[in-house]
């Protein structure tokens, strides 16, 4: 059998045991990571094993233990002996049905799907981008970019009416909720920001301060 060449995007489905053994691979785009999968081939020696060991495990206790194993083994000794070169067999089969779906770019070496190749310039999107797209995604980027810096100074703008040295709270102390910096609690309406208030003569008392420094209140 002859060098089999490919890329190393692919998976082996293959499977050797059972009644459902067979050869089938899947390759895949390496830039968008769609892929083909090729048609399902049966591995005959493999199947046969299988429906062997099904109808020896059915037949167990008429045939015998020892009778049983040395059947199923020369089943499984037969695929196995076949597997290898039915499996190369298959795998070059599917390289050359692959070929047809996917492109090597000449710059990255990479295979790429139909919808990822650029053929006017017989390289991948990767490599050559289609112009037209790139030219709309650099609008896109720079209306965004102007829109972001316009939001930006307008912002700035709006500065001034902002008390950066008001006191806030974020979470309210009575409920625990989240207030984003409101006057009052959007949940319990606990006021916020506030020092604590002198119950005689309602001034406001410092958090350390054990008495009211106006009229002498014990807090």
């Amino acid at each position: 059998m002859s060098e089999i060449h490919f890329s190393n995007n692919y998976r082996d489905l293959s499977e050797q045991h059972g009644t459902g053994a067979g050869f089938q691979f899947e390759f895949s785009c390496a830039r968008c990571y769609d892929s083909w999968r090729t048609p399902f081939e049966p591995f005959r020696t493999g199947q046969a094993a299988g429906w062997i060991n099904k109808g020896v495990s059915a037949a167990w206790s008429l045939l015998g233990g020892s009778a049983s194993n040395g059947l199923t083994n020369a089943a499984d000794g037969l695929a196995g002996a076949s597997w290898g070169s039915g499996r190369d067999a298959a795998f070059e089969r599917a390289v050359t049905s692959a070929k047809q779906h996917f492109h090597r770019c000449a710059r990255c070496t990479h295979y790429v799907c139909a919808r990822c190749w650029n053929a006017a310039q017989g390289l991948c999107l990767g490599c050559a981008p289609d112009t037209a797209a790139e030219a709309l995604a650099a609008q896109q980027r720079g209306l965004n970019d102007a829109v972001t810096q316009n939001a930006y100074q307008h912002g700035q703008s709006q500065a001034q009416q902002f008390d950066v040295t008001a006191a806030r709270q974020l979470v309210c102390p009575q409920c625990s909720a989240e207030t984003h910096g409101t006057p009052f609690c959007p949940s319990c309406g606990f006021r916020l920001a506030r020092p604590p208030q002198c119950t005689s003569c309602h001034a406001d008392v410092p958090a350390d301060s054990a008495f009211c420094p106006s009229c002498g209140t014990r807090r």
